[in-house]
């Protein structure tokens, strides 16, 4: 009998909501039913490129006779260009920026005028143009997070480290934060970065002067898994058809002796939700980011060489 009364209720009460005009907005809206976070396949599955690596140090006595970090490519205009760190074995090496240029982001040419930057330490970088300007977040000595700016990709202003804040806008306690990565929607810039790699937190700026964590604790932590037990550090953020999807690397053992490249998804940068596929790639191949080829992505690990992985379907 309760079922019957519910029943009749509901139905005098669409009637009168369809009387009252409300049938003009259900046949015109779209409803969707939310499925939650989900891992496309293009952003997933990737195969090895048969001659990898596509880029690597010079392995001989050059300012580049080492790679390393995570290095950073943007594709513009038909062109990929790649920024990298280089440095000669050895303690206390300065770590300086390279520049490259490819046709295919398979084969590429070393700039000329190589470093195009050495004034100050360049390593763990990550990029994103905003108008005409290209803005580069790397780690600076002793892993300190620092932003250098340029409009032409090869000459580039040292800006100063980042100035982070706590919640309470005290600044943060003395010690590395790196890794940085970066994400601007509107006029928000979205900073993720570690901290001894032992988690990740955000924090969000208008100005690109003060950087003030948007929570106390961090968005992107280690485990519970075994390969990112010991370790973990963003790589990059992306939107795929209304997701956030970041690439990270992360390490299983004490040691860090190696590492993974691996993805996790958000609906809102803070809440992050790992692949139960991870990792994407082992060996020891990190640092990975995505690249638009024009038709679909690639994923490329930056350490210790520059490896591709293309869609497992194939190139289009």
């Amino acid at each position: 009998m309760l079922n019957v009364i519910r029943t009749a209720s509901l139905s005098a009460l669409l009637f009168a909501f369809i009387l009252a005009g409300g049938w003009t907005f259900l046949a015109t809206t779209p409803f969707s039913v939310p499925t939650g976070p989900e891992f496309p396949k293009e952003l997933t599955a990737f195969t090895p490129y048969a001659t990898n690596p596509v880029f690597a140090g010079t392995g001989t006595d050059t300012w580049d006779q080492k790679i390393r970090e995570r290095g950073y490519i943007l594709r513009e205009n038909g062109m990929y260009h790649l920024w990298y760190t280089g440095y000669r074995e050895g303690l206390n090496e300065t770590r300086s920026l390279g520049y490259a240029t490819s046709a295919d982001g398979l084969t590429w040419t070393r700039y000329k005028g190589n470093p195009v930057h050495q004034s100050t330490w360049v390593e763990d970088m990550t990029m994103i143009k905003s108008g005409s300007t290209y803005y580069m977040f790397a780690e600076g000595q002793n892993d300190v997070a620092h932003l250098l700016t340029s409009t032409d990709r090869i000459k580039w202003q040292e800006q100063g480290p980042l100035d982070i804040r706590y919640v309470n806008n005290q600044p943060l306690s003395k010690g590395p934060y790196g890794t940085p990565t970066i994400w601007k929607e509107k006029d928000v810039w979205y900073l993720f970065y570690e901290r001894k790699d032992q988690a990740v937190w955000l924090a969000t700026s208008k100005d690109l002067k003060v950087w003030t964590n948007v929570q106390g604790e961090p968005v992107l932590t280690k485990g519970p898994t075994e390969y990112d037990r010991y370790a973990v550090a963003m790589n990059q953020v992306i939107r795929y058809e209304g997701f956030y999807y970041a690439y990270y690397h992360a390490s299983a053992f004490a040691d860090w002796h190696e590492w993974t490249t691996n993805v996790a998804v958000s609906n809102d940068l803070i809440h992050w939700t790992k692949y139960a596929g991870n990792p994407l790639v082992g060996g020891n191949k990190s640092s990975g980011i995505v690249v638009n080829d024009g038709t679909q992505f690639r994923l490329y690990t930056m350490h210790p060489a520059v490896n591709v992985f293309l869609p497992a379907g194939g190139q289009k």
